[in-house]
């Protein structure tokens, strides 16, 4: 068992030495290697000579004359100098190395061909001329590029990876990255059985148990995984597999953007976040995707928020007429129109893209969007949805989520749209911040117009947090552990369900589809995700370890901050049980409890009353009164303003709030010139 793990390893041994060697030469001057090349190249090129001489005609007097070896070395090192094979840096030559050694060998055959053809017979000259050329190209192109693949294969200046998958995606991604100096490929390692021990691209396939030993041997830093195709499931076990080398992991692009162009093979990219979940997802159905958008006038709200940007690049794959993007950040806008139209033009896609700036909380221009592009499907995620924010910008995050709902409802009801989806969260459910407490409002608004009499179907879906959105954790790790820690963590038994923005919204629109009317659609996120694991998980795979008590000694720190205002351990995403299956099996289903609109508006027309008056205390009591099972655990409002304003109002001389904040009642009188009435 001894000897047969030495000679396994043997390979490793020798790849050390050759390492030795290639850094050595890698450092030596410039001036040095090229002395290297003229002593080499004025030795061998008369040596292909005496080589075909010897082949074709042993005893010709062509031996004794000077001047067919005075001319290929005077000729050969002539052209050398000319097409630049002395000024090139050997290791990063390519396919003009090839074209330059064509040239050269022509051209030093062509003059030995004649000065022969002058001594001996022209079949000589022929003979010795065409096995003189072949073999002149053969050492031109050929011993530069072994020394070439040599120094890349063995170079010190860039990270030596093992790639994970010796399929054709891995081939390709060891040839793409050998020569651009900052990765270093020096094996495979491979499930497949049948590959283990053979070569692909100069590089021996490994079983995935060897990769400890493949890591200490050969100074390994990286794995890439160069598995595009394979399945969730099947990635999540092999990252919880390579987690214990606490080696730096990184992965291929998705195979869905290599194959559409959006990525190459060569972007090499962290692990992605869809990794880190043990779930496949589920193929969209096609019908239920297109249902709501082919060949309609189309409108995304907040279409340049996290969801909404990927509710627009999946929506015009779809085949609508026309999509209005309505966003009231300009950069944000600026960025996802210039994407979609992008995606047309690859693509040739029929679809018109009006990009539009407002707020939703303008009732007169969402109601002129509407009618000016017929707009017939509106998908609503536009709203306020960072907790900590919106807690202490309470009003602010009320006027948008609740009222800025109701007003592109109303426009809606009014212009005849047919389908107005609403973009809802996991924090509406027994909500214990005013982010979730509007968004539950603003569920219940919904609910509450579709017993009008309306045509527009209304309904919403909820779901919890999307991997790699703004306010999403991974991003924040990531850089934290790029920074050297800490990661910081809210609870060590925090949990939340993770899903991803391009699934989420895959899930939204075949959502939309199916509503009959005021339906609450809750997505199947599967098993909440621990934030602490998540966190421990993600320095493991950049390559880190874990400082705590047990490694004193460790990377980064995880560092516990303690829940935020408004923020609660464990999220859930169903009011009650009540809940029935729809045509597919991620989404089910809500049946709760809703407030009829006329018992409803009366306490939409107070709380639009106390954000106008900036009441905090009377806006927090009407969410109270209006959502079924919000309880803050803030034990004081939040809102930066109107506790601002309250401090200062309590000191002498200062106006009231609610008389300065009135602007119909300031008396505001033109500033006197400095220099003076004239």
């Amino acid at each position: 068992m001894i000897r047969s793990e030495k000679r396994k390893f043997r390979p490793l041994f020798f790849g050390l030495m050759a390492n030795s060697i290639a850094s050595r030469l890698v450092v030596l001057s410039r001036r040095t290697k090229r002395t290297v090349m003229v002593i080499s190249d004025a030795g061998v090129i008369p040596g292909c000579l005496a080589f075909s001489l010897w082949l074709v005609a042993p005893a010709s007097a062509v031996w004794w004359s000077l001047w067919p070896w005075f001319t290929s070395v005077c000729v050969a090192f002539f052209c050398l100098v000319h097409y630049g094979l002395y000024r090139s840096v050997v290791r990063f030559m390519g396919l003009e190395l090839v074209i330059a050694a064509f040239k050269i060998a022509a051209i030093t055959t062509a003059a030995v061909v004649i000065s022969i053809f002058l001594i001996s017979s022209s079949l000589v000259a022929l003979k010795t001329g065409t096995i003189f050329g072949l073999s002149t190209l053969l050492y031109l192109a050929g011993s530069r590029f072994s020394v070439r693949l040599f120094l890349q294969r063995r170079s010190v200046t860039g990270d030596r990876v093992v790639i994970y998958g010796a399929g054709s995606f891995g081939a390709h991604l060891s040839s793409a990255i050998s020569g651009g100096g900052k990765f270093i490929p020096v094996a495979f390692v491979d499930d497949n059985l049948a590959l283990q021990g053979t070569v692909v691209d100069g590089l021996e396939i490994y079983s995935p148990s060897s990769l400890p030993k493949l890591v200490s041997s050969l100074g390994v830093s990286r794995v890439l995984l160069a598995l595009p195709s394979a399945s969730r499931r099947r990635r999540r076990e092999i990252i919880d597999g390579l987690e214990g080398l606490q080696i730096h992991v990184q992965t291929m692009p998705d195979i869905s953007d290599l194959i559409s162009g959006a990525a190459q093979v060569t972007e090499i990219v962290e692990v992605n976040a869809t990794d880190l979940l043990d779930r496949d997802a589920v193929p969209p159905d096609k019908e239920l995707l297109v249902a709501g958008i082919h060949e309609k006038s189309v409108m995304v709200t907040g279409a340049g928020g996290s969801i909404g940007s990927e509710l627009c690049r999946q929506i015009v794959r779809l085949g609508p007429r026309r999509l209005v993007t309505f966003d009231c950040s300009e950069a944000a806008l600026y960025t996802i129109d210039r994407i979609l139209k992008e995606i047309i033009e690859q693509n040739d896609f029929d679809v018109e893209v009006v990009s539009l700036i407002g707020s939703v909380d303008n009732k007169s221009r969402m109601l002129d969007v509407l009618q000016a592009y017929d707009i017939e499907t509106v998908y609503h995620a536009a709203a306020y949805k960072h907790v900590t924010l919106v807690e202490s910008n309470m009003l602010e995050g009320i006027q948008n989520n609740v009222f800025g709902t109701l007003y592109a409802a109303q426009a809606a009801m009014v212009s005849g749209v047919e389908s107005f989806v609403l973009i809802s969260t996991d924090k509406a459910v027994s909500p214990t911040n005013v982010m979730g407490a509007s968004k539950r409002l603003s569920e219940l608004v919904l609910q509450g117009l579709n017993t009008c009499d309306t045509r527009t179907v209304f309904s919403m879906v909820r779901f919890g947090n999307v991997l790699g959105s703004s306010g999403s954790v991974i991003p924040l790790f990531r850089q934290q552990i790029r920074d050297g820690g800490p990661v910081t963590v809210t609870h060590p038994n925090v949990d939340r369900y993770f899903m991803t923005i391009p699934e989420a919204a895959e899930l939204v629109l075949q959502a939309g589809s199916m509503a009959k009317g005021g339906d609450v659609f809750v997505l199947d996120m599967g098993h909440p995700v621990k934030i602490v694991d998540l966190a421990e998980k993600m320095i493991h795979l950049m390559g880190r370890t874990v400082k705590d008590q047990s490694e004193p000694d460790g990377d980064v720190e995880i560092k516990f901050i303690g829940l935020q205002p408004g923020e609660k351990l464990h999220e859930q995403l169903l009011i009650g049980r009540n809940v029935g299956g729809t045509a597919h099996k991620r989404i089910l289903r809500a049946q709760e409890d809703f407030i009829e609109w006329d018992i409803f508006k009366p306490l939409l027309d107070q709380l639009r009353e106390a954000c106008n008056e900036a009441d905090c205390k009377r806006a927090q009591k009407l969410l109270i009164e209006g959502v079924k099972g919000y309880s803050t655990n803030n034990s004081q409002l939040e809102d930066l303003v109107w506790r601002e304003n309250g401090a200062r109002n309590r000191e002498p001389g200062r106006v009231s709030h609610k008389v300065a904040g009135n602007i119909a009642t300031l008396n505001i009188s033109p500033k006197a010139s400095k220099r003076g009435n004239t």
